[in-house]
């Protein structure tokens, strides 16, 4: 009987029940996951969260498609370079504290308006969030790169 399952396929049909089950969770949780890293990252003002958090919680939710998932997979649907979200976040973070150097106010010294916007009300504009942005890229170009080079070198 057991020669006859094999026959069958029956460990394939399995792994692929498993792997769907796997998948479809993976999918739903990475948008729970990705929304409340935007979350953490736009409360990071008022309350712990921020950048960092935020980055960490985003290349999570990715890392848990990488292991549902295949890589090539992943890369079809997020077609990003880690390397240039680095640099790109690197910039962010770099620069705005630096033009506010060039104006004559101390390194980090940050900026912040307030702008009515119609459905939302007077919104606070805050310089670092900028900063933040860049903060977020860097730190989740940087673990997923990682997760990314370690993988290519297991296989």
């Amino acid at each position: 009987m057991k020669s006859t399952l094999k026959k069958a396929g029956y460990n394939k049909v399995q792994k692929q029940v498993h792997d769907v089950f796997l998948q479809f969770t993976a999918k739903v949780v990475f948008f729970i996951i990705i929304l409340f890293a935007f979350k953490l990252f736009f409360a990071g003002h008022y309350t712990p969260g921020g950048g960092f958090v935020g980055g960490l919680l985003a290349a999570a939710a990715i890392i848990l498609l990488l292991i549902a998932f295949d890589q090539k997979t992943v890369e079809k649907v997020i077609p990003i370079d880690f390397r240039l979200l680095i640099a790109v976040g690197l910039a962010f973070a770099a620069v705005l504290p630096t033009l506010s150097f060039f104006f004559g106010t101390p390194f980090f010294t940050h900026q912040h308006t307030y702008v009515n916007v119609p459905v939302f009300g007077e919104v606070a504009l805050h310089s670092a969030v900028i900063f933040d942005i860049g903060v977020f890229l860097t730190v989740a170009g940087s673990a997923l790169l990682m997760i990314k080079l370690i993988a290519e070198e297991d296989a």
